[in-house]
Formats: C-alpha cells, sequence, structure tokens
C-alpha cells in the first residue's frame, strides 16, 4: 500500500533499530536529470574560436529563437565552442552530468566534433582527443593533476558551487578554457522527507562525489546535518562502514550502480526504485515511488510491526504460564478445579484470534 517492497524479515525488524540514515545526492535527494545552467568561457578561450566553431555558433544563435530551448542561452561565440567541445568529449560517457551536456549542445543544434582516445579516471574527469585537440574536463584535482593553469576561475566556480551547481573545467591542449555548470533540482518532497527522519530521531548523512562547497548548499536546502563529499564511488562503503565502527545502525540510500556495494554494506539498504536493478538487487527495501518518503514511512511500519509482534508475544507467553498448569491440576489438591480439555480448546482458539485481531491492527496505521 506504501509502494515498499521488504525482501526479507530481518531487514523489517532492523528499519526499526536506525539511528544514522545515509542519502546518495543525485537521484536521491536530488531529481536525477541535470541540466546545464551556466557556460564561463575564459576570455583568451573567446578569441580562440575557428571557423567551425563559428559555424557552431551560428547554429546555437538560431536554436536560441526555438520555443523548445532548455538551459542558459549563448551568448558570445566561445560559449558555442565551450559547450560544443565539452558535448564532444562527454559523448563517450554515460554519466548523467555527462549525459545532460550533450542534450544541452544538440537542443542548440550544435553538431558534435570527433572523438578518439576517451579515458573516464574515476571521481575526476574525462580526458580524449576532440577533432585533433587534448581536451580535459573534470574538477580542480584533475586540472591540477593535468598541470592546467586555472587562474581566477575557480572563483567563478566557487560562487556557483555556493548556488548549488556544480563547476565543471574544460582545458584544451594543456590550457584553461572554461567552466561548464551544471545542476541537479533537488526533489520537491526531499525537504519534508528528511524532516520526518529528523522526527524519528534519525541523523541524516547526504555522500556524493560532487564537491564541497556544492554539497553544502544542497545539504542546506534539504536541512541535511552532516555531509561526506567529494567521495570516490569505490570509497562510499567504506564510509557507511566507518558509521558502523563508531556504533551507529546504518540505513543506505541509493539508486546508482555505485551505490551498490554501500546499499550491501549497510544494516539496512533503501533502493530508489526508479534507479538501475544493481541496486535494486543489491538492497533490503525497494522504494517504487521514488520519493524518499517511502524511508521514514518504512521506519515507521517496522516499529510499529515489532512493537505488535512483541504484544503478542506477550499475550501468548501469559496465557500459556497461566493455562498450562490449571490444565495440569495444580489447583486441584486446593480447591478441585480441573480445566475441561473442550474450554481449553476453545481458550486457545480465543488466544489465536486474540493474536490476530491485534495482528490486523497494523491495517490501520498511518505514518
Amino acid at each position: 500500500e506504501y509502494g515498499i517492497l521488504i525482501r526479507n524479515g530481518e531487514a523489517l525488524q532492523q528499519a526499526g533499530k536506525l539511528t544514522t540514515v545515509v542519502l546518495d545526492k543525485t537521484g536521491t535527494v536530488t531529481a536525477g536529470h541535470p541540466t546545464v545552467t551556466m557556460l564561463v568561457p575564459t576570455a583568451g578561450f573567446d578569441e580562440a574560436a575557428t571557423g567551425a566553431d563559428l559555424m557552431a555558433g551560428r547554429m546555437s544563435a538560431a536554436s536560441r529563437d526555438t520555443s523548445s530551448h532548455r538551459g542558459p542561452r549563448l551568448g558570445p561565440i566561445g560559449e558555442a565552442r565551450l559547450l560544443l567541445l565539452a558535448a564532444s568529449l562527454e559523448a563517450g560517457s554515460e554519466h548523467p552530468l555527462a549525459q545532460a551536456i550533450v542534450e544541452a549542445a544538440r537542443t542548440r543544434g550544435l553538431s558534435l566534433l570527433p572523438l578518439s582516445g576517451f579515458e573516464a579516471l574515476t571521481g575526476r574527469g574525462v580526458r580524449g582527443l576532440v577533432d585533433g585537440k587534448a581536451v580535459f574536463f573534470g574538477n580542480a584535482r584533475f586540472m591540477n593533476e593535468q598541470g592546467v593553469e586555472l587562474g581566477d576561475l575557480p572563483t567563478r566556480a566557487a560562487k556557483l558551487a555556493e548556488q548549488a551547481q556544480t563547476p565543471i573545467y574544460l582545458a584544451v591542449d594543456g590550457k584553461a578554457a572554461g567552466i561548464v555548470a551544471v545542476a541537479d533540482p533537488i526533489k520537491p518532497d526531499s525537504k519534508a522527507a528528511i524532516a520526518r527522519m529528523h522526527a524519528l530521531g534519525l541523523k541524516v548523512v547526504m555522500i556524493t562525489g560532487d564537491n564541497r562547497a556544492t554539497a553544502d548548499a544542497v545539504a542546506r536546502q534539504v536541512g541535511i546535518d552532516a555531509v561526506l563529499a567529494e567521495v570516490l564511488p569505490g570509497d562510499k562503503a567504506a564510509k557507511v562502514a566507518e558509521l558502523q565502527g563508531h556504533g551507529e545502525v546504518v540505513g543506505m540510500v541509493g539508486d546508482g550502480i555505485n551505490d551498490a556495494p554501500a546499499l550491501a554494506q549497510a544494516d539496512v539498504g533503501y533502493a530508489i526504485g526508479t534507479g538501475t536493478d544493481v541496486a535494486i538487487e543489491s538492497a533490503d527495501v525497494t522504494l517504487m515511488r521514488g520519493s524518499l518518503h517511502g524511508v521514514p514511512d518504512a521506519i515507521a511500519i517496522s516499529r510499529a510491526t515489532v512493537r505488535n509482534i512483541k504484544q503478542n508475544l506477550f499475550g501468548a507467553f501469559i496465557y500459556n504460564v497461566l493455562g498450562i498448569p490449571i490444565a495440569a491440576g495444580v489447583l486441584y489438591p486446593f480447591v478441585g478445579l480441573l480445566l475441561n480439555p473442550v474450554i481449553a480448546g476453545a481458550a486457545m482458539a480465543m488466544s489465536s484470534v486474540t493474536v490476530v485481531t491485534n495482528a490486523n491492527r497494523l491495517r490501520f496505521l498511518k505514518t
């Protein structure tokens, strides 16, 4: 009824014992459908536009007048060239941010340039040859590793990050070309769902590979307690284990392939039903609605179910503690009381009815 699929009884029982919930950012707190929001070419890059880029700029200028336009309008030719090179390189990637950049270029009518030698470096960025030019696209650490001088771009990037946008640097032939900023809108119900988790006494932590400033900006908007930023995909499970090592009972919520090890490591793994099959297979609980409200719903259902089971066990225990000695004749020497087997059978049946009736009260649970 709540769109929650629980794969085993242990997960149902453990959900009520959670002390910390770890949320993946992309696709869990946010919608998972990022879009290009800002293009910041360097001055020198503006002046270096080639004939092909000028043509791309004309094409994009025409596309700006269409009603189907999405994202920032392309002004100078440098913006068209910046987006064109980034999209041409990212065409070799399956990352959600890459798909957003490619879609932005195609929406503006830009024809992608030939790509060769594509390579993705986990947690850093991508590189390859685009139309014969060595292009690097990634975070500041990646640019530093490649010996690219960023100048004043980090200052611009910091301002973008404070607005919950993810700035990505582009370099061409070893020189900084600019920033492509991408933003993933926060799900409308994320803030309310996290408030419900707090009401249940849970600490909420967000984990992401995004930069610290962007992650902090998102966390502030939805009321998250702590942020684990710039975490490599392969290190998410280790971060969950670290929390467990400090005595926390951890629930992990994610939707991507990279979340699968962390979902398996957590005491209870929650997979967003709109995510990947690998994540769903690794999790203990699947939230079919794709909403974070499924997490507090599942926890409330867990606590109510375990509480109901304990009530039933207590009732059955008390009944047997009192009934079995009487049926055995303990009171007969004193008051001559014996328990007729027919009455004992009827009482046992009534005990079962009582337990089933109490259990059925869960059908009226409102989370």
